[in-house]
């Protein structure tokens, strides 16, 4: 079985270290003192480990099953949850008018991505909640808050969203299902939502369902689309739970991964709903949830190929394959360990370098999500607005390909189920398509973030990697390893927005046929950001005497890794982008 260790030295070292938590000025910030951060992170580190990390094969075998219309979770879920709600981890960042503990959402981020990595299935369950609470919170009326959301910090009861239809996935605007208003102020919800993650379990005593509809009035496409809560069982004035709401599991869908959650179609036949936010405004509130569950499925990329990689390295030192090719590494024994053959190590410097560029970048982005909440910034509003489909599509697409890394290093064995590496790669892979396909995220990231507020997030981007360059030209230890790489992909990723520019109108095919491109493009120049910060704060640690030279020397041989193999892919999309849509649009649709 695998195991997993959290990473509480490099989340530590991010915090601390890169992004100086305390001297941010970020309300609630000058709390997050070090014994403090590392506190909280090892005890949860100990609940990844000891609670959530055993049950990640049991969800996978197991799965859900549904019996007489309610499913069932995997064995362990229902204990393991009760865990989670009696150490305060489901309310950590949350409003502490409804229980919460109102930490920062940059120690959420934290504390869940050790959850994902641990058991990316059950912390689903508990992770929508938090998207849920989220968009209550947000847009709900006094009465709407105080009705839901103490529960929901608990998880007494959870929360899903309801957005797909079995002939509306990315196009919104096609949904069917309708929300029929009644005299008593409700609407009556009739319709099928397909791909509802946690739309159905025995974990809790209510699920609150957040259900995009059409009420009358409202138009065509997406113009027309009201967001509506609607609860699995009424809640009466004082509370206490009445009758049982018109919504039912149709199925539970088969899938390739994440197992231990249940996927379900959900039915709604005349539900009772509530409008949350504006009426047909709907779009609006649930991208409160949806850009918070694209951060944290940007998340679930890197945090599942961090638990893959930990078993690889583990393997790879232990497992006696061949001799070295420079001359026998041991002293006695048949064969050396996979560890020295440079195959294996440029395997393990790929997926090293990224998980912890990955948790750099995604904890920034926490960061940023704080400054524009907390003291309500609108240049960190507009700087997350840009990365969001980054830090999502990214991730998840590199993350995967770092599971499937994980995976080789084991050979034969990493294909057989006994060893655990399969399940990672399988479960990985969804987060590539849900929360939208990474497809969509590129051509949001070109279509719509480059050009916002003038272009104004991009420029400021680009202004903050020059600000740096400049800063830190004098250190000779940066340049030739880390300015100069970083300085040459930020050239390149400039030189494809004024492509797009100049192209952008006059061919809109030709942008839409390098999005993608683009979208590794920035990833690799945002990872290569975050490297050199790292970089910097290891040089200055070790120039301070620290007594932890080896972390820090790590440190810097990794990111000069990724800076010298990772970071140059930006010339090949630049490429990419510069040979326009002929070559991708050239085939008649009949020639496929």
């Amino acid at each position: 079985m695998p195991s997993y260790t959290a990473p509480v030295k490099d989340m530590q070292f991010i915090l601390h270290d890169v992004l100086k938590v305390t001297e941010t000025g970020i309300p609630g910030y000058a709390d997050l003192e070090r014994d403090f951060t590392a506190a909280v992170l090892e005890e949860a580190g100990k609940v990844a480990r000891d609670v959530l990390a055993p049950l990640n094969t049991v969800g996978d075998r197991e799965g859900c099953r549904l019996e007489n219309g309610v499913v069932r979770t995997p064995t362990g879920f229902d204990t393991a949850l009760a865990a989670m709600k009696e150490g305060g981890w489901t309310a950590l960042d949350c409003d502490p008018e409804y229980g919460g503990q109102g930490l920062p959402y940059l120690m959420h981020t934290s504390v869940n991505e050790m959850f994902v990595s641990a058991n990316m299935a059950f912390n689903m369950y508990q992770g929508l909640t938090h998207g849920a609470y989220s968009a209550i919170h947000t847009h709900g009326t006094e009465e709407q808050k105080r009705t839901y959301l103490p529960k929901m910090v608990t998880c007494d009861w959870t929360g899903t969203m309801n957005l797909t239809e079995p002939h509306a996935g990315t196009d919104l605007g096609m949904m069917r299902t309708k929300a029929e208003p009644q005299d008593d102020g409700s609407y009556a919800i009739t319709g099928e939502k397909i791909f509802i993650s946690a739309g159905d379990h025995d974990l809790a005593e209510n699920i609150i369902h957040l259900v995009l509809a059409k009420a009358p009035g409202g138009g065509e496409g997406t113009r027309g689309v009201s967001l509506f809560i609607v609860p699995k069982f009424l809640v009466n004035p004082d509370g206490s739970l009445g009758a049982r709401n018109g919504v039912t599991v149709g199925k539970i869908e088969r899938k390739m991964g994440i197992h231990g959650n249940a996927t379900c179609v959900m039915n709604y036949d005349g539900a009772k709903g509530w409008l949350l936010g504006d009426l047909h405004k709907g779009m609006k509130a649930m991208f409160t949830m949806m850009n918070e569950a694209r951060l944290g499925v940007g998340l679930q990329g890197y945090a599942v190929a961090e638990a893959a990689y930990q078993n690889a390295a583990l393997y790879a030192r232990d497992r006696l394959q061949g001799r070295s090719v420079s001359g026998s590494a041991t002293t006695s024994g048949p064969a050396d360990p996979l560890i020295v053959h440079p195959d294996i190590r440029r395997n393990l410097m790929d997926q090293k370098s990224f998980v912890e560029g990955a948790r750099a970048f995604t904890f920034w982005g926490a960061q940023l999500i704080d400054r524009s909440v907390r003291q309500k910034d609108a240049e960190a509003e507009g700087m997350i607005s840009l990365l969001t489909p980054v830090i999502k599509g990214f991730q998840t697409d590199k993350g995967f390909e770092m599971a499937v890394a994980a995976q080789q290093v084991f050979g034969g064995h990493g294909y057989i189920e006994d060893f655990g590496m399969s399940q990672f790669a399988r479960d990985a892979r969804i987060a590539m398509i849900y929360e939208g396909a990474n497809g969509i995220q590129a051509l949001d990231l070109v279509g719509r973030k480059l050009t916002a507020e003038g272009g104004k997030p991009i420029m400021a981007f680009f202004a903050m990697v020059k600000a740096f360059l400049k800063e830190n030209e004098a250190e000779a230890r940066l340049k030739p390893g880390f300015l100069d790489p970083l300085k040459a992909g930020s050239k390149d990723l400039q030189e494809a927005a004024m492509f797009f520019a100049e192209h952008g109108m006059k061919t809109p095919d030709a942008a839409l046929s390098g999005s993608y491109d683009f979208m590794h493009m920035m990833g690799h120049v945002c990872f290569g950001l975050m490297w050199a910060r790292m970089a910097k704060a290891s040089i200055e640690a070790l120039d301070a005497g620290t007594a932890d030279r080896d972390f820090h020397e790590a440190k810097i041989a990794t990111g000069r890794y990724y800076m010298a193999r990772q970071l140059p892919a930006t010339a090949m999309h630049l490429a990419r982008i510069r040979s326009g849509a002929e070559p991708v649009m050239a085939l008649a649709a009949e020639a496929f």
